[in-house]
């Protein structure tokens, strides 16, 4: 008889693992995260796995190192209690800008945590939204890249946007650009920027009328949000009559929300891929919409499909 498969969850996210566990009616398996007076990491499964698939949910943010390594050592308990098979999902990929040589002397740090999962011993890998579509690349176990995107546009779809356009905040969004315009049956432009340093960058050149128009600023993430209220703040000079923001994670790292609170963009909506305090979730410009369907989706097909 096929025993029933188990979900963990790292400290990372934890709001969203409930939810997924509650989607997929299977309760969070029992394990005790604690630290070292030292800040070492101490991981115990309490509840046997042996036999049993796993699935283990953990985003790598905030405290991306931390949280890296108590995902590395919780796949390490399941391999030595005898766990049959480990799927990780991975809501947001830590280090994924890092995915190329754009420098000399620079590590691809996006394929240094691909090579650490894999030696980890996983067999199955379920993620959303990598900053590019050549991680995938790094793997050489099954990878499943989610879009947040598949919730977000119907999300779009169900409000009124006058005389919209998507704006392609850099060079790197116009494919996310091009996807969002194309599904909502949008016009495109593009903004370019050069990046000075980690939270500077400059506007080069703008492609597109926006004047006494709707601006859909899509990105992949928000981070220290420069990129965003920069495009904002260009398209309001150039005539912009709203603009709304849609990111697939929101990190809004130092004083992001506060930036956001001050630019011209009025409406910023994003996910629940990394855990949002209350300044996020209380906040009347953001939107947070939960991607918990698009994992829980997944190992309901996987039942279904007695695919674990």
């Amino acid at each position: 008889m096929e025993l029933h498969p188990l979900i963990f969850s790292g400290s990372s996210n934890l709001p969203l693992a409930h939810e997924i566990s509650n989607l997929v009616n299977i309760p969070l398996g029992q394990i005790k995260i604690e630290n070292f007076p030292d800040s070492e990491i101490s991981i115990q499964l309490l509840e046997s796995v042996q036999n049993r698939n796993v699935y283990v949910i953990q985003s790598l943010f905030p405290n991306i190192n931390q949280h890296l390594i108590e995902l590395l050592l919780i796949i390490d308990a399941l391999k030595r209690a005898s766990a049959k098979q480990i799927t990780i999902i991975l809501p947001y990929y830590g280090y994924a800008r890092q995915d190329r040589l754009d420098k000399s002397g620079v590590p691809i740090s996006a394929k240094v945590v691909a090579n650490l999962l894999k030696i980890s011993g996983i067999h199955r890998l379920i993620t959303l939204d990598l900053h590019s579509e050549q991680i995938e690349g790094f793997f050489d176990i099954p990878v499943e890249h989610l879009l947040s995107r598949s919730l977000l546009i119907p999300y779009c779809r169900t409000h009124q946007f006058d005389n919209p356009i998507v704006i392609a905040p850099d060079k790197g969004g116009i494919k996310i650009a091009v996807n969002y315009a194309k599904a909502l049956g949008f016009p495109v432009g593009l903004i370019e920027k050069e990046r000075i340093n980690p939270y500077q960058v400059n506007i080069q050149f703008f492609v597109g009328d926006v004047k006494d128009r709707t601006v859909i600023l899509p990105d992949d993430m928000c981070s220290t949000g420069s990129t965003l209220i920069q495009a904002a703040e260009a398209c309001k000079k150039l005539g912009a009559k709203r603009i709304v923001a849609i990111v697939g994670h929101g990190l809004f790292i130092n004083d992001a929300i506060e930036k956001i609170e001050k630019s011209p963009i009025e409406t910023m909506i994003t996910t629940n891929s990394i855990i949002q305090n209350s300044q996020v979730t209380s906040n009347k410009k953001i939107t947070v919409l939960s991607v918990a369907s698009l994992f829980s989706d997944i190992i309901l097909s996987d039942l279904s499909n007695h695919k674990i």
